[in-house]
């Protein structure tokens, strides 16, 4: 585990190919720079966590690999090709896409007609059927709601609906912003219980999240934003017993060495 993250590599352990690779992006909001030279990498096939305080970066790294928020100076490449300069919509036709914080569903829309919003640069009619099935089998909660109106849904299937519109659009990689945010602990577990079953589908997902403790017993790997820059990462193993993530983020305290 290192404190200064390094340049990101072509390939990672047991020779996965890095399907992102963030390199020294600056982020700005008008004149103020919310992110101060990030760099991580996602490897094929993984579930990698972003996790920090509020205001920390998480949500802005997100928006500036998605094309929301283009980072003013740095590299972003996604399977070898930059895309900094690529617009949100853009983005998402390569394979990226994003369930945001707060959800954003369509609230006038049923749950079937904002998932098949999910596939609007799909064709076949009949693998977004089967995909609709999918999600239904990750949320039957959804299955059940199929004709409801998305606005009228509990907190909980509204974050259910926003992943899976997210997942018909058969991303490459997945970027998940706080899918944790007020949900019920029944809810919660559903919602980390589906994001293991898309691992082992083998969908590669970036996520942000403030539950730290339970993010990281999910994940492979992190990395700790603070204030912009990123202060820690290492595997979700080392995280977790690095004694300031511990402190930090886990609301455990450090016992004191004898």
């Amino acid at each position: 585990m290192t404190e200064t993250p390094a340049t990101p590599t072509p390939a990672g352990g047991n020779g996965r190919k890095a399907l992102l690779d963030v390199e020294e992006i600056h982020t700005f909001y008008g004149s103020i720079e919310a992110l101060k030279g990030i760099s991580l990498t996602v490897y094929e096939g993984e579930i990698v966590t972003l996790i920090g305080a509020n205001g920390a970066g998480k949500s802005t790294t997100l928006r500036s690999i998605s094309g929301i928020v283009p980072p003013r100076t740095g590299r972003i490449a996604f399977q070898g090709a930059e895309i900094q300069g690529l617009s949100g919509h853009e983005v998402a036709e390569i394979g990226i896409a994003q369930s945001p914080e707060g959800r954003r569903i369509f609230p006038r829309m049923t749950v079937l007609e904002n998932l098949e919003m999910g596939a609007f640069t799909r064709r076949d009619q009949q693998a977004i059927r089967a995909d609709i099935d999918r999600v239904y089998d990750l949320f039957p909660r959804l299955k059940e709601r199929e004709r409801q109106k998305g606005g009228t849904m509990s907190g909980g299937e509204q974050q259910m609906l926003a992943m899976g519109r997210a997942i018909m659009a058969q991303p490459k990689l997945l970027l998940l912003d706080e899918p944790s945010l007020g949900l019920a602990p029944l809810v919660l577990r559903q919602v980390f219980e589906a994001l293991e079953q898309l691992r082992q589908f083998g969908m590669t997902i970036l996520v942000v999240e403030q539950n730290a403790m339970l993010t990281l017993e999910l994940a492979d790997r992190g990395y700790v934003l603070e204030r912009g820059r990123i202060s820690v990462e290492g595997t979700s193993a080392d995280l977790q017993q690095d004694e300031r993530v511990r402190a930090a983020y886990l609301g455990l305290e450090v016992q004191a060495a004898p």
